[in-house]
């Protein structure tokens, strides 16, 4: 039987990602991709599904209940898939309002809307609301401490974590209270295409490609474990076919790196594809490469940013025993997709760049 999905924050990175490997998996699905747009949602990365049948695009804000409830009574919607929130920490500790916003009330939003249309009638309308959350809800880790469970206290240490374990507990309290059938993936670092030029690959890609400086935080010994982005989204598909209602599954990359090191891989693959392909040098005549030295030139070391957790890391033996979940890419595979990616498609990032 046919889904409809409504896809929160589909225009943004993990969002449009999830979209595209969806329609590929589930090509008879109906598809609603909402996003209201802001600076981190870009259009353009859901282009190649514009004007094809059983998808639609709709712009608005999750905080607007009224838009949330017509959207799912016009499709019919029996899925949602929330991604939309506000993620980048350092824009947390400058500006917290609008992570409180949009991940806590607009979250909230979404679970009155979806509690009016699902449960409001006679007899409730068999559906699920998948709420896309974070590895930082649960703090930061020790050195040798095991990754992060599902019961793992929380404990978020900037706004955009707080913002983040307060929408991951409304969700389960629409469960418990309301009996709304909900499921929740606390992820790790992800990374791949369309994401945005804020984050650490990206910025350092871009950067290393207009020659301009590559910042590590610190001494660049915080540890993050990192996801390819089609990895997560086959870890949701597991959880929104085959997991249990009213659980939390972690998806981790089973792939810890600290920062400085994923910085000089990153040079490393970048100066290997000047050296083998010529061209890259005229196409971007201010990466040092063109000049023939290394990416590693660029890299700076910046005063550390408060609250920075030390380490995060999955554990995810849960999806993994339960759902056969395992992540298909390495490191160095999905970091090489992504640099691949990123070079042929200059004309999506430099607009992004000044944004």
């Amino acid at each position: 039987m046919a889904r409809s999905l409504l896809v929160t924050g589909a225009a943004g990175f993990i969002g449009a990602n999830f979209v595209y490997y969806w329609r590929a998996q589930h090509p008879g699905d109906r598809i609603v991709a909402y996003d209201a747009l802001t600076y981190a949602g870009n259009r353009a990365n859901l282009e190649g599904l514009e004007g094809t049948e059983g998808f639609t695009f709709v712009h608005a804000d999750i905080c607007d209940k009224a838009a949330v409830l017509a959207c799912l009574r016009e499709h019919q919607v029996d899925t949602l898939v929330h991604f939309a929130a506000e993620s980048h920490v350092d824009r947390s500790i400058t500006g917290p309002d609008a992570f409180i916003e949009t991940n806590v009330v607009g979250t909230h939003s979404l679970l009155q809307a979806a509690r009016e249309y699902w449960l409001g009638g006679a007899e409730p309308l068999p559906h699920r609301f998948h709420h896309v959350s974070t590895d930082e809800v649960y703090g930061s880790l020790a050195p040798d401490a095991p990754g992060f469970y599902e019961e793992q206290k929380y404990e978020p240490n900037s706004p955009y974590s707080a913002s983040k374990a307060a929408s991951d507990h409304l969700v389960r309290a629409y469960l418990h209270t309301y009996g709304l059938q909900v499921s929740t993936s606390n992820c790790s670092n992800n990374y791949g295409p369309y994401h945005f030029p804020e984050k650490l690959i990206p910025l350092c890609l871009t950067n290393i490609l207009r020659g301009l400086p590559l910042p590590v935080y610190g001494d660049g010994s915080n540890i993050r474990d990192w996801l390819y982005v089609e990895d997560h989204c086959r870890g949701i598909e597991k959880v929104i076919l085959d997991g249990v209602v009213g659980e939390t599954y972690n998806i981790g990359g089973n792939n810890e790196w600290n920062n400085l090191d994923i910085v000089n891989l990153l040079c490393e693959q970048l100066d290997a594809r000047f050296a083998a392909d010529a061209s890259l040098a005229a196409r971007f005549p201010d990466a040092p490469q063109a000049a023939g030295k290394s990416a590693r030139d660029l890299i700076t070391f910046v005063e550390d940013r408060a609250g920075h957790d030390w380490r995060y890391a999955i554990d995810a033996s849960k999806i993994s025993g339960e759902l056969g979940y395992s992540p298909a890419e390495t490191f160095e595979t999905g970091l090489a997709k992504t640099l691949d990616w990123y070079l042929d498609n200059e004309d999506w990032w430099r607009p992004l760049l000044n944004r």
